[in-house]
């Protein structure tokens, strides 16, 4: 029974790797034919917050506890921080990088969460113990192997047949990005996921004072929404520029918001479930 718990883990591990690989996939298509990002990032949390606010409302609203001022302002902060600005800088590093690296760093997010759970004093980090010592080398491998896809670029493969319709990008050596374009790319992905990290930390203690995990969710991305939608308006005000077609872009907006729904959503309750039953081991 035991294997057969882990082999199912291992499935769902690999499934959700799956499902980011086509976000970034999708995404970096999406900015390829000319979708605005910071538009992009407005349009999946405001799909996200059309299904799950009403979803939240009808589940946890007779039973979700009182909201109060200083919790609201801590939600607006998370949300700000750990969202916003989080997917804004993590859509402009992949304009200039890929998203293969976008991948890479990705897989750094449980490093970066440690880390800054280290630094915050809520993980404790016992190199003389041998979980610790295991940490430590993941850590290390982790690192080296995102640093690898980061700084070393071989020779670009280039296929003459594209799925999304954007022949010229693969053809035309100007749309490649640049050698400062990428390390500037590299140093906003782990500035993106820095945030990221920050959010898993202290959303488990937010959610100490509003245990309804469905409406602190929602909240988050009905907040996002507003404030993505200021950044985006701020920064793209032409109208032909927010239009969605039948193409590549409202695919992409269609997957992240599934991708948000069914794979986030799961993983903060799951992080948050643990969180609350585990203490300090390592």
């Amino acid at each position: 029974m035991i294997m057969e718990g882990m082999k199912k883990t291992y499935v769902v591990v690999i499934l959700i790797q799956a499902i980011y690989a086509g976000m970034h996939l999708l995404s970096k298509a999406a900015f390829g034919g000319g979708m605005n990002n910071f538009v992009f990032i407005f349009y999946r949390q405001a799909t996200a917050t059309a299904f799950l606010l009403p979803l939240a409302l009808f589940l946890e609203w007779k039973n979700a506890p009182r909201l109060s001022f200083v919790t609201f302002c801590k939600i607006f902060l998370l949300s700000l921080f750990g969202i916003t600005l989080s997917l804004d800088i993590y859509g402009l590093a992949l304009v200039y990088t890929s998203a293969t690296l976008a991948a890479a760093t990705t897989n750094c997010l449980p490093v970066i969460t440690f880390f800054l759970a280290v630094l915050l004093g809520i993980e404790v980090l016992k190199l003389r113990t041998k979980p610790g010592v295991a940490k430590l080398i993941g850590i290390i491998i982790c690192i080296a192997g995102a640093a690898c896809l980061a700084l070393y670029k071989g020779p670009h493969f280039r296929f003459h047949f594209s799925p999304f319709g954007h022949h010229h990008n693969v053809q035309q050596p100007h749309h490649l990005p640049t050698s400062k374009t990428w390390v500037k790319g590299c140093f906003l992905m782990l500035l993106s996921n820095f945030f990221w990290g920050l959010w898993l930390i202290f959303q488990a203690q937010i959610m100490k004072s509003y245990p309804s995990k469905l409406l602190f969710t929602a909240l988050q991305c009905l907040l996002s929404s507003v404030q993505t939608f200021a950044i985006a308006i701020a920064m793209e005000r032409r109208p032909s520029e927010w239009q969605l077609g039948w193409n590549v872009r409202l695919l992409a907006v269609t997957y992240c918001y599934f991708r948000w729904d069914v794979v986030d959503l799961r993983a903060l309750q799951r992080f948050v479930g643990k969180e609350q039953r585990t203490g300090e081991n390592c």
